[in-house]
């Protein structure tokens, strides 16, 4: 699918594919791919950068390919790695056919042929058109990875020793998402369209709950909305994302119910918050400060 000629195009692309993006965002997604930059998405986890992703693979009509990042990964988990196992068992077949007797170099230029080549995320990502690559909570990784993947995306390219080099025909639009669990350092939020992901407004977080969930009350998902708000100006260790606020309302619903009240509240706070001190601190300080009324 052709890139959206506008913002405003690309908003109603991404509603229709189950989105609902604010003009912020909307924007940043836009100029991040007519500038073929990465798109940067920093903000508190649940409030929807990795669903973005998603959205966006769906109105360009392309796959979305996913890097999870986690303390301690390093290239090769990243960009590919051989298939030892299958590799060990041709070098047996090999000196099986030729009765104990190898040639050397012929063994070798076979176990390290494509078939044995095992694509991780970002060398998929370079080898399929108009992909959307993610990048995941790239605050998990450490410095060096970052660096590696500075490298990467400067130009598409990434070199394998055993077959050469292998540069993206077209290259795919990045995302990269940070929960800000630390800094990520300036050289890599440099090279890509930063954007600033806010919870969202009760408006739009009703419109959210209600696109995802089409059988909730609009009472319950007004109330699920504005509870999930008043959480968030609590001073909490994990205030809840718009990601709880579906599991919330998904578990009210489970019980029937259309609005909120402070005993189906009690019974299910463990969808919305996910410390006990911060579910001991709003029972202390009283549910009814969280309801809509």
């Amino acid at each position: 699918m052709a890139m959206c000629s506008t913002p405003d195009a690309l908003s109603s692309a991404l509603s229709h594919a189950g989105y609902l993006p604010d003009a912020g965002i909307s924007a940043a997604a836009f100029l991040a791919d007519n500038m073929a930059r990465p798109l940067f998405l920093e903000g508190e986890a649940g409030v929807g950068k990795t669903s973005l992703a998603a959205a966006l693979a769906q109105t360009r009509g392309s796959e979305l390919i996913r890097l999870q990042c986690y303390e301690g990964i390093d290239a090769s988990q990243a960009l590919y790695d051989w298939d030892f196992p299958r590799q060990l068992l041709h070098l047996r077949a090999i000196e099986a056919m030729g009765n104990g007797h190898i040639d050397v170099a012929a063994a070798e230029s076979e176990l390290y042929d494509e078939r044995f080549l095992l694509a991780r995320p970002i060398l998929r990502a370079l080898r399929t058109p108009r992909s959307v690559l993610l990048i995941d909570e790239i605050d998990r990784a450490d410095d060096e990875f970052e660096a590696f993947l500075l490298e990467v995306l400067s130009d598409f390219t990434v070199s394998i020793p055993e077959l050469g080099q292998v540069q993206a025909e077209v290259a795919p639009l990045v995302v990269l998402t940070s929960n800000r669990t630390r800094e990520v350092h300036d050289a890599l939020k440099r090279r890509c369209f930063y954007h600033w992901v806010q919870h969202p407004s009760l408006e739009r977080e009703v419109a959210i709950l209600r696109r995802r969930l089409p059988e909730i009350t609009e009472r319950l998902a007004n109330d699920v909305a504005t509870a999930a708000s008043r959480l968030r100006a609590a001073e909490l260790i994990k205030p809840p994302g718009v990601a709880e606020s579906l599991d919330w309302a998904s578990a009210l619903q489970a019980l029937g119910c259309e609005q909120l009240d402070q005993g189906f509240a009690a019974l299910t706070l463990g969808a919305a918050l996910k410390y006990r001190e911060d579910i001991e601190r709003v029972e202390q300080e009283g549910l009814s400060q969280v309801m809509a009324y």
